[in-house]
């Protein structure tokens, strides 16, 4: 009898975990404003979500396959998490920020990784329904970005931090809810060597290379969008909503998912949200006074986001299947999501610095368009097919 799929716990992770990035991602820049830090140390501070993310995956997830209760190492990143985001009460400089923000990323970065591998155990061989359980991620993410968005408008952004801490709690609360999946708990010690095989293979590099290219490009939005709109006239209610519709428009591609991946590949799912990116920068980058046209822009984030990482964790499930799966996402959020992050904040940082808010997109777009071409090249459909056929071949003794 197959087990039933705990999609409300699994689902509550998602929701608190991304409701804390609602509060980080679109104010936290404005909260390093506030404190008196100029465009290239918020860059550089904003970096440091990005830059744990090459350490903390990696070394979490090695940990925990190495343990005989790997579930208690995402409890120990959910306390650490929280108990490190209280030092954001005191009043730092420069310094004191750093450190805090590296003690933090660190921590925090640690655990979602894992999750997704905690997720993908339960959802083996239904991998399809992982868009219905990630979907509440977004939900979370939206409502502390209207929430939040209304209450910066009446309220110092100084409050920021009190106002997150109760949303880390709730993370932790969740993970002491959770577990993997029964078939994984018995198999994650001994996945090293065929991981370290399947991610030899070409189209899995250009998998993560053309990863890295996406997140380097989103570095402008997670670290300077709040900022350049507000340099434009908007205030944080309207960079609330701007998030907000960026956001919603996920919710409907991880609910239809499924029928997505039955009809089209997630190779071309993938290519087409990266060259939707490049499009999206490019017109952010020449039209920020236009409400209407800005609009249109977030509303792509449905494809070159939500379509983008529903893509990614497709073909994760297919390059790294089961007890796999850990080993991956360390990799994924760590290379991909970690160096390209970082490099993307520091990389915006500096355009922003030359040329400001329109250079920094225009630098995005082109990481954007490279990004399209190494997938458009190398991860393809019919090459992974062939290369699935060949495997069979070969399990069925056929030379």
């Amino acid at each position: 009898m197959t087990p039933a799929i705990p999609a409300l716990r699994l689902s509550s992770f998602y929701f608190m975990y991304y409701a804390v990035l609602g509060g980080f991602t679109p104010y936290w820049s404005l909260y390093l404003k506030d404190h008196g830090q100029d465009a290239a140390a918020i860059g550089l501070l904003m970096s440091l979500w990005y830059a744990t993310r090459i350490v903390a995956p990696s070394s979490w997830n090695w940990l925990a396959g190495r343990s005989s209760r790997p579930i208690r190492w995402l409890h120990l990143g959910c306390i650490a998490s929280a108990l490190s985001f209280c030092l954001f009460l005191l009043p730092l400089g420069f310094t004191g920020l750093f450190a805090a923000m590296c003690v933090f990323c660190f921590f925090h970065n640690a655990t979602m990784p894992q999750f997704e591998a905690i997720t993908l155990s339960h959802l083996h061989g239904a991998i399809e329904r992982y868009g219905a359980i990630r979907v509440w991620g977004s939900l979370g993410f939206i409502a502390v970005v209207a929430l939040f968005g209304v209450l910066l408008d009446h309220i110092a952004v100084a409050w920021l931090p009190l106002l997150m801490l109760p949303l880390l709690v709730g993370i932790t609360a969740s993970a002491f809810v959770n577990d993997y999946g029964p078939a994984q708990r018995d198999a994650l010690p001994a996945a090293a060597a065929e991981f370290r095989q399947r991610l030899r293979r070409p189209e899995v590099i250009a998998f993560f290379i053309t990863c890295l290219l996406v997140q380097i490009s989103f570095g402008p939005l997670y670290t300077f969008f709040s900022l350049y709109l507000e340099q434009h006239g908007y205030r944080p209610s309207a960079l609330g909503a701007f998030w907000v519709i960026g956001v919603a428009v996920e919710v409907a591609v991880f609910f239809f998912s499924p029928r997505l991946f039955l009809r089209w590949p997630a190779q071309t799912v993938l290519l087409v949200a990266v060259a939707s990116a490049a499009l999206r920068w490019l017109v952010t980058a020449l039209f920020p006074d236009s409400p209407a046209i800005m609009t249109l822009a977030q509303l792509t984030h449905a494809i070159n986001f939500a379509a983008f990482f529903a893509s990614a964790m497709q073909l994760m499930a297919q390059y790294f299947p089961g007890p796999l799966g850990g080993h991956g996402q360390g990799v994924f959020y760590g290379f991909s999501s970690g160096v390209g992050g970082a490099l993307g904040a520091l990389i915006a940082g500096q355009a922003w610095r030359i040329g400001g808010g329109r250079l920094a997109f225009e630098v995005a777009a082109v990481f954007a368009a490279v990004a399209a071409l190494i997938a458009w090249r190398w991860v393809r459909p019919e090459r992974a097919a062939l290369r699935a056929a060949r495997e069979s071949r070969i399990g069925n003794g056929e030379s």
